[in-house]
């Protein structure tokens, strides 16, 4: 017969004698010990509602660092669509009116698509030719007479952390030209004013290419003779930082501050 276990026979020996003391307690652990802790009983929680989450100080709200405090969303400047002003009764943030309806007249077509004077075009210091804004509106003031040409914002003015944008629509005579979105950077609050009107002159010269006017600006073989031979490079100076770099500048203009011409490789001054 197998000997029993030494747990066994401490149980049996307790049980054998009711009247010793270590039975009792012995019979009180057997009766309040239980197979699983427990728990203390939880009552399913409703779900919140989107007001309560919304306003609740634990709801996961991004934090506040993340959008910028001195940058405006917009400027809540959606066109207004009182078509009673208009005689035409045509609503101009939406309407196609007139588009390739036909073309204009020839006195008006050979102003916008003159060729371009040379001598009006500017250069960027990185190389990049354009045609300055007031240069669009002269030509349309000629081709269309002034009054006889405006720009129709299409929405309301955007306003990121760095830029400014707007979409525009061109109309002349009375028709839909042309729509193109403007865009324009800015470098703190103070200067969004200033980028919304930047913004406006880009949408108005990115719409009169499709007029044709300036349109040398564009093609690659124009860009390059007129680099060639009314363009030059300069190495320069930061006159604050003393950093060199190169840029572009038109032949027979002097380099403008922060900069001064330097040679490549000398040691500054």
């Amino acid at each position: 017969m197998a000997s029993k276990s030494p747990a066994v026979r401490v149980l049996s020996m307790v049980r054998s004698s009711p009247a010793n003391p270590r039975y009792a307690q012995f019979q009180h652990r057997l009766s309040t010990r239980t197979v699983f802790t427990k728990s203390t009983p939880r009552q399913a929680q409703p779900a919140p509602s989107p007001a309560t989450s919304a306003t609740s100080p634990k709801a996961h709200a991004p934090p506040s660092a993340s959008k910028p405090a001195d940058v405006a969303l917009n400027f809540e400047d959606e066109p207004i669509k009182l078509q009673e002003d208009d005689p035409s009764g045509i609503d101009w943030s939406s309407s196609f009116n007139g588009l390739s309806v036909q073309p204009f007249s020839k006195e008006a077509a050979d102003v916008l698509l003159a060729p371009l004077v040379k001598n009006d075009v500017e250069i960027k210091p990185d190389g990049i030719i354009y045609l300055p804004e007031i240069k669009y509106r002269r030509i349309l003031n000629k081709a269309f007479g002034p009054g006889g040409w405006g720009l129709a914002p299409r929405g309301e003015t955007i306003v990121t952390d760095k830029s400014v944008t707007r979409e525009y629509a061109l109309l002349a005579l009375g028709r839909l030209v042309s729509i193109a979105r403007g865009e324009q950077d800015y470098f703190n609050k103070d200067g969004i004013p200033t980028a919304s009107e930047g913004c406006k002159s880009n949408a108005l010269m990115r719409c009169c290419k499709d007029l044709g006017v300036a349109s040398e600006l564009w093609d690659p073989r124009f860009i390059r003779e007129f680099k060639a031979s009314h363009a030059r490079e300069a190495f320069v100076e930061h006159v604050v930082n003393k950093k060199k770099t190169k840029i572009w500048l038109r032949k027979g203009d002097a380099v403008q501050y922060p900069y001064k011409e330097t040679k490549f490789g000398a040691a500054s001054a």
